[in-house]
């Protein structure tokens, strides 16, 4: 069966409205049906973006016997829940990060994959970004020579003043909210794809910026997850990455990533908090910091709607083959349960002060 004849249902209509529908739609898919637990978010979701049902219990969607695969696009908090429910119930499987709200959670939801045989991957799609994919491919060939050490900032801003913004599950702890899952965890997977496997973790987690107004009060709240955190990963095949990260500065700077080994460094930056459909990279052997030319079948299209688009699409071109092989291509749920190591690595290492190493 070619991905034009499959269809998928979509759980989440934020990101899923965004990406997961018009991403699937540009590879074939027909998206049968959305999910959001708001039955307006719902509708107005299903209307907007013509698909022709919607629920809002997803276990109901989840259990149409005509759905090849499930998108998971819901804060974190049900992934674990859905995406197991959704594999027992013979669907392939794309999840969004953050994966699971533990190591021991993404644990299970890689075996369940596994057991089953589905194709299960988790939307890391970064990896597929012009620069990243060159990065991978200059370390691969040995640009830097022997790795030594990466450096990386991410520098966000929220804004000053007025009203605080609302108080939501990115904000709530048990919710799996937080900084580092929303935008640490693709770094981290970036990490993983470059260098390897991690075998020890050090990481603070902080919230400047912690006013949030609730809903239905008015009342100013205190958030309960970071909005800034620092984390340096030592790397089981040698070399560390140290991350500096925060939502809350002003101005905003983007970000800057810097690797360097034994014969060279690389050096790249980004303007948004996602990495840009164009590339570009720096580089040096032993001169001055140099343009090195982006390969143009790094950039194979353009997708005007969303500047995630292009590597999104690139991320479901493979879980498309995935599912005609009958494999689960990376990032698949290993990847996920790795980065979740992680995660729960940093945050164990901030509430203890100790250095954490992973088995």
């Amino acid at each position: 069966m070619t991905s034009s004849n499959r269809k998928i249902g979509i759980l989440g209509v934020g990101f899923g409205s965004a990406v997961h529908i018009p991403g699937f739609r540009s590879e074939g898919w027909e998206v049968a049906a959305v999910y959001s637990r708001n039955e307006e978010r719902a509708r107005t979701a299903a209307g907007e973006n013509d698909v022709a049902d919607y629920y809002t219990d997803a276990y109901e969607l989840i259990n149409r016997d005509d759905l090849d695969a499930i998108g998971i696009a819901t804060p974190p908090g049900p992934h674990h829940e859905f995406a197991i429910a959704a594999l027992k119930g013979g669907k392939h499987v794309l999840c969004e990060k953050p994966f699971a709200l533990s190591a021991a959670q993404a644990a299970e939801m890689r075996d369940v994959a596994a057991e089953t045989g589905h194709t299960a991957m988790v939307a890391h799609e970064f990896r597929h970004t012009p620069q990243r994919e060159q990065i991978k491919e200059l370390l691969d060939d040995g640009y830097i020579g022997e790795f030594k050490m990466a450096s990386l900032e991410l520098y966000l801003s929220r804004g000053g003043g007025g009203t605080p913004p609302p108080m939501t599950w990115a904000s709530r702890r048990a919710d799996g909210g937080g900084f580092l899952g929303a935008l640490g965890s693709h770094f981290i997977d970036g990490l993983r794809y470059w260098f390897g496997d991690v075998e020890t973790v050090t990481g603070r987690l902080d919230t400047f910026q912690p006013d949030r107004t609730d809903a239905d009060t008015g009342a100013v709240v205190q958030s309960e997850t970071d909005d800034s955190f620092t984390f340096t990963l030592g790397f089981k095949n040698g070399g560390s990455a140290t991350m500096t990260c925060s939502s809350a500065v002003i101005p905003a700077r983007g970000a800057r990533i810097a690797v360097m080994g034994s014969e060279g460094t690389l050096f790249a930056e980004q303007a948004s908090p996602n990495p840009a459909e164009d590339g570009g990279i720096l580089g040096s052997q032993g001169g001055p910091l140099e343009p090195i030319e982006t390969p143009a079948r790094l950039m194979p299209f353009s997708d005007g709607r969303d500047p995630r688009l292009m590597a999104f699409r690139l991320l479901v071109r493979d879980f498309n083959r995935g599912i005609e092989d009958g494999v689960s291509p990376t990032p698949n749920f290993v990847d996920a349960w790795r980065c979740q190591q992680i995660l729960d690595a940093i945050r164990e290492s901030s509430d203890t002060g100790r250095t954490i190493t992973i088995e």
